[in-house]
């Protein structure tokens, strides 16, 4: 793609983000999309590199998928869940023959995840907004992603507020976070890691 061609992309993907916002701020919840650093740290925070299975949930514009499938593996795969038409509309035209991506909700991941025939997904990457969207439907999403991720694995969310930590805590327990300024408004980044130190458990081999 041309450098012209790509500024306009990402001009055209930013002025629908704002639009979208505007129209739904409880499901978009951010009046930009996040930073390029922000991007790349959220990539290199989920471990991507090694992982075969990656599911993204609310990949917005394609920001952070972009910079998903530049750090992954050529042999991986990425799923990304978006609920939004126009958004879904804007992320289907990225073109990679390691990339999936599905209109529909987040609540039905387990359902999603089985229809692509997709292996145990090694990392969770979540934009969606966890304190605008209710306490219930956080909770569901969150104890699928944490009965589906493979031992070992990780899941990642980047978020405005620290709401997911409390909604997440009952399913991932404690999150890490990180702090990132360089992003309008500032981010935090969670991170948990699935035990597999149960018994029967094998864990995701990291290379």
């Amino acid at each position: 793609m041309s450098q012209a061609k790509s500024f306009g992309v990402q001009t055209n993907g930013r002025f629908t983000f704002f639009s979208e916002f505007l129209k739904h701020p409880l499901q978009v919840a951010s009046i930009i999309p996040s930073s390029r650093f922000v991007e790349r740290r959220i990539a290199e925070t989920a471990g991507v590199d090694s992982a075969k299975s990656i599911v993204e949930l609310g990949p917005g514009i394609g920001g952070t998928t972009r910079a998903i499938l530049r750090a992954m593996s050529p042999r991986a795969k990425l799923l990304s869940i978006e609920i939004n038409p126009r958004l879904y509309e804007l992320v289907k035209h990225i073109r990679d023959e390691r990339f999936i991506v599905h209109h529909g909700s987040a609540e039905n991941l387990r359902e999603i995840i089985s229809s692509y025939g997709l292996n145990t997904p090694e990392v969770f990457i979540s934009g969606i907004p966890f304190s605008t969207i209710s306490r219930s439907s956080g909770s569901k999403i969150l104890e699928a992603i944490s009965s589906v991720l493979a031992p070992g694995g990780c899941f990642v969310a980047y978020q405005v507020s620290s709401h997911v930590a409390c909604v997440g805590q009952p399913f991932l327990g404690a999150a890490q976070v990180e702090v990132q300024l360089f992003n309008i408004p500032p981010l935090r980044i969670y991170r948990w890691e699935k035990d597999c130190r149960q018994p029967g458990l094998q864990c995701r081999k990291k290379v």
